[in-house]
């Protein structure tokens, strides 16, 4: 046998591929004149009906073979609490340093600094009411708004800082009808727990078009900005249940908007919340994934993204992990952000996990028909009626 020359056959294998490439150019060339564009309507791929069938959600209860619903339950929370890629739950000790402490109108405002995780310490908000206490307690969760300058103070009435305050006002105005509802919290006897999410407040501003970025490089660190988040309400929750002056039997998780979506996922996430209430996120994930939604946007998104979870799990999914304890969804009829198609599915998913776990007595699925995306003065009061019942 003969041997072919090396140098030949790298030769001939160099030509092969000049040749195959070029007809592969110009197979291309005639194949693209021919082919629809590959994204369309904005950012969606073409074939992103193709991959929004894939989605089966194979472990929401129901679908999911196992049958046993504490088991179920287990393994639900196992699986978003493995997606939130942030590492191991993380049980630094709290260290609260309590400062700035002010009476008010029935109640005593302080702020806390504590480390809700080992990467740093974060300062938040507490009001405690006036009386010998132990208290019920709310968790309230800020808003996104992509107002980025206040966060906490959205929901607590910034007395430490007369130009956020400026800033809060208006946005009570635009979204609260004028109130603080932690200060409208604190009053009704209930003590408050509200810290800035990475971003805002004292952990930002951050600008609208470096959230992707942000995002992103939580990526390339090996974690998720979601899932930040996520942690850090979980512990924050936590953190309320082990104050003396808290009755660790009573806690609440309050949210408008992300918000919202914050107060059902911790819920979901922790043992110490015995209710939640969430105002205006409410929806199906296949129902925001069309055109024109805001979620397509990007930017904002990434604060409520888990890469991987949607193979799993839909967003009613995750919030009825809560099952069997209280919660209460409201919704604006006119809310251009979770159209009522998406909110009406969102809830019969609900509505048949709790009823599956003959409970539907506890959770209240209220649509406010001529109300947008607001969490104005009626809706803060079914709120307050309804926590003053379940707490």
């Amino acid at each position: 046998m003969s041997a072919r020359d090396p140098a030949t056959t790298a030769a001939v294998g160099r030509r092969a591929f000049v040749v195959g490439t070029g007809a592969a150019l110009l197979a291309g060339a005639a194949a693209t004149a021919d082919a629809q564009a590959a994204v369309v309507d904005g950012p969606l791929p073409d074939f992103h009906p193709a991959l929004n069938a894939e989605l089966t959600f194979p472990l929401a209860w129901g679908n999911s073979p196992i049958r046993d619903f504490r088991a179920w339950r287990r393994a639900a929370r196992a699986k978003v609490e493995e997606l939130l890629i942030v590492g191991r739950e993380d049980r630094t000790p709290y260290a609260p340093e309590f400062t700035g402490r002010r009476q008010q109108d029935g109640y005593t405002s302080e702020l806390v600094t504590l480390s809700l995780t080992h990467h740093e310490r974060v300062r938040a908000a507490l009001l405690t009411p006036d009386g010998p206490g132990p208290f019920p307690a709310v968790l309230l969760l800020h808003d996104h708004g992509a107002k980025f300058d206040i966060g906490k103070e959205k929901l607590v009435r910034p007395w430490y800082d007369d130009t956020r305050l400026v800033s809060a006002q208006a946005w009570s105005q635009r979204y609260f009808s004028g109130r603080f509802v932690g200060d409208e919290l604190a009053r009704r006897g209930y003590v408050v727990l509200c810290a800035d999410a990475l971003g805002w407040g004292d952990r930002g501003p951050l600008a609208y078009d470096q959230q992707q970025a942000l995002a992103a490089n939580f990526f390339n660190l090996g974690s998720s900005l979601a899932g930040l988040m996520a942690r850090e309400d979980a512990r924050a929750a936590g953190f309320l249940a082990g104050l003396d002056r808290v009755d660790g039997g009573r806690i609440a998780a309050v949210g408008f908007s992300m918000g919202a979506f914050r107060a059902w996922q911790t819920a979901a996430l922790s043992d110490d919340l015995a209710a939640a209430a969430a105002v205006c996120w409410m929806t199906g994930l296949k129902d925001m994934m069309v055109p024109g939604d805001n979620t397509l946007r990007g930017q904002s998104a990434y604060y409520m993204l888990h890469p991987g979870l949607p193979r799993f799990l839909d967003f009613p999914d995750v919030a009825s992990i809560a099952t069997p304890r209280p919660m209460l969804f409201l919704n604006g009829g006119l809310d251009p952000l979770f159209p009522a198609d998406g909110v009406r599915a969102a809830h019969d998913r609900l509505r048949t996990v709790w009823r599956s776990r003959h409970a539907e007595e506890r959770l209240r699925l209220t649509t406010w028909p001529d109300l947008g995306h607001v969490f104005v003065d009626r809706m803060q009061d079914e709120v307050f009626t309804w926590l003053d019942t379940v707490l």
